[in-house]
């Protein structure tokens, strides 16, 4: 594999007493309900993130059962996730254990040679994962876990981080008194070649790492394991396509608005006339190239004056998701044609009089983020097709 750096030593087994089952749902941020055997069970999740492209019905979950935990209410910790074959751990508190792995075996391009001094660290008000020792000098490092990524590409946060803004925020207030900081993604999935912040879903931070990208070394390695849960000797650098995130990191692009009809109606719709709405979740493909915020708060909300076709559909519906896919080009009429091959049935004549696609509404019978295919044309349009961009 190009990039990739390897090391003569047996894989890493952080992970004791695995054991596969099969995702079922995810009632509250931090608990899943798997299949295990013959029974359903409860297993704590050691993630806050959305994982809404990973954690799909019938996915493969890695439980591990806690032994010595009596105040416990789950005997499970669900630790990895399968996609395409490839575990992706979902474990943050063990990142650092990964961390520390790749640093003392060489495996971090840029901290070849550098050892741990000190775990958690406290910098005046702040705490960060290590303090390195490099080449003689003292490194402030920061890590964390990536687990969004398309074919090509990986992204972090996969929701809004305050935290992770405030911790580059920190190391580069410490940088600029004269200290080395460095933060470091660990990146989950094995065939990523590139790393960027998200910033169709956290502006704060990609606008924190951008501001801060000078004197805040920014890394990112790919890791790989295999299916025993073993982390693999091998990392690959991804390479940070700066350029490419200052130019798409705006307020301006298309998005999905995700709604939830319980019932068939038939509704007015403006100049289109009265419309019959299937049963359903409906997908619609708007664009704002300024101010792309205000437009899909706006849609939020149900009070305000109808202007656009969807303005008149929004008060009978459940609002599920508003998928934002901020872009310097127009991607409005081409996300719909995607979306089109997945759905079930499109609305003809629905947000598209200023243009010359049939509709920009579409539905499906089950919730598209359920829907592998929804993923993976999100991961499309969000990550990978800026993979060969300069």
């Amino acid at each position: 594999m190009r990039g990739v750096t390897r090391h003569s030593m047996d894989p890493l087994h952080i992970f004791k007493d695995v054991r596969a089952s099969s995702f079922l749902d995810r009632p509250n941020r931090f608990l899943v309900r798997c299949r295990l055997g013959g029974r359903i069970v409860n297993a704590y999740l050691p993630n806050p993130g959305r994982l809404r492209e990973l954690l799909l019905p019938g996915r493969p979950v890695y439980l591990v059962r806690e032994q010595g935990h009596p105040t416990r209410r789950t005997r499970y910790t669900a630790v990895a996730v399968e996609r395409d074959g490839h575990p992706i751990v979902l474990h943050t508190h063990r990142t650092n254990d990964v961390a520390r792995h790749l640093i003392e075996h060489d495996l971090v391009a840029g901290l070849k040679g550098a050892r741990v001094v000190r775990a958690e660290v406290t910098v005046g008000r702040s705490r960060f994962d290590f303090l390195l020792s490099h080449r003689g000098a003292e490194v402030l490092l920061e890590v964390k876990s990536c687990t969004l990524a398309g074919k090509r590409v990986a992204m972090f946060p996969d929701a809004v981080t305050a935290r992770g803004a405030r911790h580059v925020r920190e190391l580069a207030e410490i940088a600029g008194q004269g200290a080395r900081t460095t933060i470091l993604f660990v990146v989950q999935w094995p065939g990523a070649e590139l790393f960027m912040p998200d910033f169709h879903t956290d502006p704060e931070f990609t606008r924190t790492l951008i501001e801060c990208r000078r004197r805040v070394e920014t890394r990112a390695v790919s890791v790989r394991w295999d299916q025993r849960l073993a982390l693999l000797p091998e990392a690959r650098a991804l390479r940070i396509p700066w350029g490419t995130i200052e130019r798409e990191a705006h307020d301006r692009g298309s998005y999905l608005l995700l709604l939830h009809l319980n019932r068939s109606r038939v509704i007015p719709i403006g100049s289109l006339g009265r419309l019959r709405f299937p049963k359903g979740f409906y997908i619609y493909v708007g664009s704002a190239m300024a101010n792309l915020s205000r437009r899909i708060q706006r849609h939020q909300r149900l009070r305000k004056r109808p202007h656009w076709h969807i303005d008149r559909l929004r008060p009978h519906t459940r609002f599920e998701a508003a998928l934002p896919i901020r872009s310097s080009d127009r991607l409005e009429c081409g996300l719909a044609r995607a979306v089109d091959a997945l759905a079930s049935w499109s609305i003809p004549g629905f947000g598209c009089s200023d243009c010359r696609c049939e509709s920009h509404l579409f539905g499906m019978a089950d919730n598209p983020l359920d829907d592998q295919g929804f993923h993976d044309l999100l991961a499309w349009y969000r990550m990978d097709r800026l993979a060969s961009t300069p």
